[in-house]
């Protein structure tokens, strides 16, 4: 018997460091490694889960989270503004003079390898962290409990920052457009089953943009299209937008038809970046006014539009290996 002793205290101890891991892992990224153990968790989402120390006070200042959080470029320039469809593009109104030399909106002959175009990968300033379902649920999310929801949050009425949590709370609630499933997941649990559900599957990848060298400045480059353009499986995707919110909130909505593409870009600085792009396949129902036909000369339904993702947005494709 005594012979079997140490084994036995051997395995007590591996039980043990796994179980002490388990229970340390956030409820979100339990939730992730039950129902998708073969995916791999996107930066932009992992980011959520274990914010950098120098972030984590940030993460939880709701003067940040949703009072800093548009985004603005490095000149100043008119903001970029995402609308209900989802789809992030600027106001009708702007000049269109200020984005002329920007790569906002190109076709899908722009990804061969090395073609070039202007761009700047910003990324939003709200750090806001994702709270468990169970948190999430117990918080009301409604345009009919914005009272409640600024008691909640210590939020003044007029302040800048409830306007921030009315007008997305009021996206959310907007009605989709044509062809569009829209739902706003205020928890990761949430952004998960709504995902598979709508790719009926949960054999799936989840990609965001990724800039790959740390501390890259974010201001705006030329980029050069490398080889080894990807096309990603299926013609429907799920994209989930991060919103404006005190924490983690996605508008995703499933998109058909769409073309999905994971490509390399490298800055004239040098700094290498994962790119996604989608191409919106059907514009039949875009407002003739969109910004995209403005910048391509084009109309309505003629040519597939494209546009990166920025890089706290998340694709879900099925994986390639799905039946």
């Amino acid at each position: 018997m005594g012979f079997h002793l140490p084994l036995i205290f051997a395995l007590l101890s591996l039980a043990a460091v796994a179980l002490a891991n388990h229970a340390a892992q956030p409820a979100p990224q339990l939730y992730w490694n039950s129902v998708l153990p073969n995916t791999q968790m996107p930066r932009a989402i992992s980011e959520l889960l274990h914010p950098d120390s120098t972030n984590e006070e940030k993460s939880t200042n709701i003067m940040n989270a949703v009072g800093n959080g548009k985004q603005t470029d490095h000149k100043g320039k008119p903001e970029n503004i995402p609308l209900a469809n989802g789809i992030y593009y600027i106001r009708y109104d702007h000049p269109i003079d200020n984005y002329k030399n920007v790569a906002i909106f190109f076709l899908e002959k722009d990804m061969r390898p090395g073609t070039t175009m202007n761009f700047q990968f910003l990324r939003n300033s709200n750090k806001a962290t994702f709270l468990p379902r169970e948190s999430a649920q117990s918080i009301p999310f409604s345009s009919n409990k914005l009272s409640e929801i600024f008691n909640h949050f210590l939020v003044k009425p007029t302040s800048v920052e409830a306007k921030t949590i009315k007008q997305t709370i009021e996206e959310c609630e907007a009605p989709g457009v044509k062809g569009e499933e829209k739902y706003c997941a205020t928890s990761l649990e949430s952004m998960v089953d709504f995902s598979t559900l709508k790719l009926r599957t949960r054999n799936v990848q989840a990609i965001s943009t990724e800039v790959l060298e740390k501390g890259a400045t974010m201001a705006m480059h030329k980029y050069t299209t490398m080889p080894g353009l990807k096309k990603l499986a299926g013609d429907k995707v799920v994209v989930c937008h991060k919103q404006n919110y005190p924490y983690a909130v996605f508008y995703c909505h499933a998109i058909k038809p769409t073309a999905a593409y994971v490509l390399s870009l490298k800055g004239d600085d040098g700094v290498k970046v994962k790119a996604v792009a989608i191409c919106h396949l059907d514009t039949s129902e875009w407002n003739p006014k969109h910004l995209a036909f403005q910048i391509l000369k084009a109309k309505p339904g003629k040519i597939p539009i494209c546009h990166f993702l920025p890089t706290d947005h998340i694709i879900w494709v099925p994986n390639h290996k799905s039946a």
